[in-house]
């Protein structure tokens, strides 16, 4: 029998704390440490108001930090970007708005592709209205594009950025009408609406949620929810299908994306965590709220819709004459 001296002993002593603290970390159950969420538009906005929202729940349930991180620019696609180049850990993801299926067809060149980001689950659809500011002299939508009609290119319309639904819907709403009015992009909705409220722009299309309260206020008119049925936030709002206006209609909804190559397993995790999130009665309360349908899916039905999204866009992207960026 060989004896031990006492420095050996140290030494695997040491040796044994070493592999079971290694151990230990491997084990470590997911997640770890807080997981960024990447929001791709400032403050203010239906992203921002849905991201927080979520965030918040999944913080809760995770028992670990979820952190809304704001990362506005080039109408979303900053934000993918970056969620697109993030290590595929399981400790990065984003809440993309249809930019996702939108900007391929948008724009010249991407520093990203569908194929960088992987769908997680669909969370969300929301209505959005025709706003203008009070000094305009239009009291409906029929006025409007009369008014546009008179006026080519005087009226200007605010967007949330190049190829956002808020782009997109009036450049639809002008090739059906054959009216003119100016594009003013912003670096998110929300700054487009305080844009409106201050008079800086004439016309906004933007989400329900986020507007409703300046309408209540009377800072800014709604002259139409582009919808199928009236917002319950808008009672008084006619919808789109009221009026005879569907074609109008360009869907607003939002989904979780992670980097591709995330391992299968965290996807799954993290999909099981929203899709209980979003069917949470405190969470279904507070969306119907601020007037926001909550949506989930598998990833597998996620990463069909968008293939389904993408050449819906690119035919609205075609008959409004929108040039690529």
């Amino acid at each position: 029998m060989h004896r031990v001296n006492g420095r050996t002993l140290v030494a695997l002593l040491v040796f044994a704390l070493g592999a079971l603290a290694g151990h230990a970390a491997i084990a470590q159950p997911y997640p770890a440490k807080p997981i960024r969420f990447i929001l791709p538009f400032p403050p203010g906005g239906p992203t921002d108001i849905v991201g927080r929202l979520l965030a918040q729940k999944l913080s809760e349930q995770m028992g670990q930090q979820v952190i809304p991180d704001n990362r506005p620019g080039a109408g979303g696609n900053l934000g993918l970007e970056l969620a697109a180049k993030s290590p595929p850990d399981g400790y990065t993801m984003t809440l993309s708005s249809s930019i996702v299926a939108i900007a391929p067809s948008l724009y010249k060149k991407l520093n990203y592709q569908q194929k960088d980001l992987a769908p997680i689950s669909l969370v969300a659809e929301i209505r959005n209205v025709i706003l203008v500011h009070p000094s305009v002299p239009a009291k409906s939508v029929k006025e409007l594009i009369a008014l546009a009609r008179k006026n080519p290119g005087k009226l200007n319309y605010g967007s949330g950025g190049v190829g956002t639904t808020t782009h997109l819907t009036p450049e639809l709403i002008m090739s059906l009408t054959k009216t003119k009015m100016t594009h003013i992009p912003f670096k998110g909705s929300g700054l487009a609406l305080t844009a409106l409220v201050s008079g800086e722009i004439d016309v906004l299309i933007m989400a329900v949620p986020a507007a409703f309260a300046q309408v209540k206020a009377g800072r800014v008119r709604a002259l139409a929810v582009l919808a199928t049925e009236r917002a319950s936030a808008l009672p008084d709002v006619p919808s789109a299908k009221e009026l005879g206006i569907e074609d109008y209609i360009v869907r607003l909804w939002y989904g979780i994306l992670a980097p591709a190559g995330t391992p299968a397993n965290l996807i799954g995790r993290l999909n099981s965590e929203i899709v209980k999130a979003m069917n949470s009665p405190d969470i279904r309360k507070r969306m119907a709220e601020i007037n926001v349908e909550p949506l989930t899916s598998t990833p597998e039905e996620f990463g069909r819709f968008i293939q389904s999204e993408t050449p819906r866009y690119a035919q609205i992207i075609k008959d409004a004459g929108i040039p690529p960026q």
